[in-house]
C-alpha cells in the first residue's frame, strides 16, 4: 500500500529523541577532533577565557543572565576557523549537527546567535589571542610532539579586506562615505543650520568618466584622465568642506536635538566625520600629487579609508607582484607545530628577524635550536655568526649572491641541503593556513582584528597537527616480518 506520509502517533517525538540519544556520536569525530577536545579541555585554556568574559561588564560575575561558558565560547572560535566559517555558517552548522554540538560542548542547549558569537570573540583580543596560543604550544611540548631541536622561519602577507585601490574609487568612497554621515545628521536635525546638498550624482559621472578614459589608448588619453580627475577633486573638496561645517555645527551647538539619546547618537557621528576627514584629505593629496604632478610615491599614502594601515607590500611573486595588507612572520618546529607569529604594523627587512625568531623559540621552548633554517632573505654574515654563539650548530640560510667558492661548497654540504629540504615546507604551512584557515584575506576589522585573525587561524593549524601526529601515534608501524 502507498501512502503520501508517515502516520504521526504522539509518542514519535519522544522515541524520536530516544533515538538521537542512542545514536554513536561520538564515532563520528575526526581524529584531530578527539585530542582537540582533551587538550581544550585545559583549566589554564578555559580560565583564560573565561577571566576575558568576566570584564565584559562591571558586575558580570554576579548580575544578569547566565550567558555562553567560557568552554563555549573558546571551542567555537576554534571551529570557526578550523573550518574558515563566517559566524552565520558557524550557528548554522553547530545547531544542526550534533558532532559540532558535542565537540563545541552545547548539547541540548540552544545554540547561540551568531552576532552573539562575534560580540563575544570580539573579547578575546590579540594579547588573550596570544596567551591561547602560547599554552597551545606548551600543551604540544608536554605531548612531546615538539622538542624543539628544530627551527624553521618564514614571511607571508596577509590582505585586508579591501577592494583593489584606485585613485578614483578612493575618492568615490570619500564621497559616500562623508554624504551618508551629513544626511544621518540631517535626518536627526532637520532644517537646522546648513543645508546638505547631495552630490553623488555628479561624481558618480565624473567616475564613469575617468573608467571608460583609462581603458583608450593614444595621447588623448592622458588629457582626459587629467580633466576627469581634476572635476572630481573640486567636487570632493566641496564634499568635505560641507562635512567640517556639519561638524563645526554640531559643536557650536546649531544642529542639535532636545531627545538625549539622539544628541548621543550626533556626537557619533560628528566623531565619525572628524575620524574620517584626515584620511579624505590624505587620499585628495596623495591623488592631486599623483595626477598633476607626477609623484607616484606620496608621504603617508593610504590605499583604504577603513583599512587605513593597510601596507603596500612586494615580494616579487609574479601571480601578484602587489599586495594590500600585513606581513606576519610564522615560525615553526617540529611536525608543523607553529611556535610564534607575529603581524607587524611596518614592514620590516627579513634578515632582521633572524636572531629575534630564534631567541623567541628558546624562551617558548627552554631550548636553542640545533638547526635553524630559513630562505635567502634571512641571511646577513651578523645573522650568521650571532646565531652561532647563541649555540646553534647549524644555521642554514643560502646566500644566493655569494661569489665565494668557500662559501658555494659550504651551501652544498649535505647537512644544508637537508635542512634547506626541510625549510621548504614552510610554504606548505603559509599555503594551508590560507588555503584551510582563511589567512589569505583577513576579514575581521581594524589592527585587532588582524592580529586576532592570524593567531585563532594559527592556533586552529596547531590543534590539527597536534591531532595527527598524536593519532599516528596509535597507530601500530608494520614491521618488516609483516609486510606481504
Amino acid at each position: 500500500m502507498v501512502e503520501i506520509r508517515y502516520r504521526q502517533s504522539p509518542q514519535d517525538a519522544e522515541l524520536f529523541a530516544q533515538a538521537l540519544l542512542a545514536l554513536p556520536v561520538e564515532s563520528w569525530w575526526e581524529d584531530w577532533m578527539r585530542h582537540a577536545d582533551r587538550l581544550l579541555d585545559d583549566p589554564e585554556l578555559v580560565n583564560i577565557v573565561h577571566q576575558v568574559l568576566l570584564k565584559r561588564w562591571p558586575k558580570s560575575r554576579t548580575r544578569g543572565r547566565l550567558s555562553t561558558p567560557a568552554e563555549v565560547v573558546l571551542r567555537l572560535m576554534v571551529l570557526k576557523h578550523v573550518r574558515n566559517w563566517s559566524y552565520g555558517v558557524l550557528a548554522r552548522e553547530v545547531r544542526a549537527n550534533l558532532v559540532y554540538r558535542q565537540f563545541t560542548r552545547i548539547g541540548h542547549h540552544q545554540m547561540p546567535h551568531a552576532k552573539t558569537i562575534g560580540k563575544l570573540g570580539l573579547l578575546l583580543g590579540p594579547t588573550i589571542v596570544q596567551r591561547l596560543h602560547q599554552r597551545v604550544v606548551a600543551q604540544a611540548q608536554a605531548e612531546k610532539v615538539i622538542r624543539g631541536n628544530k627551527l624553521r622561519v618564514d614571511t607571508t602577507v596577509v590582505e585586508t579586506n579591501i577592494h583593489y585601490p584606485t585613485d578614483s574609487a578612493l575618492l568615490g568612497d570619500s564621497v559616500r562615505v562623508l554624504t551618508r554621515h551629513m544626511r544621518q545628521i540631517t535626518e536627526v536635525v532637520g532644517d537646522m543650520g546648513e543645508k546638505m546638498r547631495d552630490r553623488q550624482r555628479s561624481v558618480g559621472h565624473r567616475l564613469i568618466e575617468i573608467g571608460r578614459a583609462s581603458r583608450g589608448r593614444g595621447p588623448q588619453v592622458q588629457k582626459k584622465l587629467e580633466q576627469g580627475y581634476r572635476k572630481l577633486l573640486g567636487s570632493t573638496g566641496q564634499v568635505v568642506a560641507q562635512a567640517k561645517r556639519f561638524s563645526q555645527e554640531i559643536v557650536k551647538g546649531v544642529k542639535r536635538s532636545a531627545d538625549v539619546l539622539q544628541q548621543a547618537a550626533l556626537e557619533g557621528m560628528r566623531k565619525e566625520i572628524d575620524t574620517m576627514l584626515p584620511r579624505v584629505q590624505q587620499v585628495v593629496s596623495q591623488t592631486r600629487a599623483r595626477i598633476i604632478q607626477g609623484v607616484t610615491n606620496s608621504a603617508g599614502k593610504i590605499v583604504s579609508l577603513f583599512e587605513h594601515t593597510s601596507e603596500i607590500i612586494r615580494k616579487g611573486k609574479p601571480g601578484k607582484p602587489t599586495e594590500f595588507g600585513k606581513m606576519i612572520k610564522v615560525q615553526e618546529a617540529e611536525n608543523q607545530i607553529i611556535v610564534a607569529y607575529e603581524v607587524y604594523d611596518k614592514r620590516p627587512a627579513d634578515s632582521a628577524l633572524l636572531i629575534p625568531a630564534i631567541e623567541q623559540h628558546q624562551q617558548r621552548l627552554g631550548v636553542v635550536p640545533r638547526v635553524a633554517a630559513g630562505d635567502a632573505g634571512f641571511f646577513s654574515a651578523a645573522n650568521e655568526t650571532a646565531a652561532q654563539k647563541m649555540g646553534v650548530a647549524q644555521v642554514a640560510v643560502p646566500y644566493l649572491s655569494t661569489k665565494s667558492a668557500q662559501r658555494r661548497k659550504h651551501q652544498r654540504e649535505r647537512w644544508f641541503r637537508k635542512a634547506q629540504k626541510w625549510r621548504i615546507g614552510c610554504e606548505g604551512c603559509i599555503s594551508v593556513l590560507k588555503r584551510r584557515h582563511g589567512l589569505h584575506r583577513c576579514l575581521y576589522k581594524g589592527d585587532p582584528g588582524m592580529h586576532r585573525w592570524v593567531g585563532l587561524g594559527v592556533i586552529a593549524d596547531n590543534l590539527i597537527n597536534i591531532g595527527r601526529v598524536l593519532t599516528e601515534r596509535l597507530i601500530p608501524k608494520k614491521s618488516a616480518s609483516d609486510a606481504p
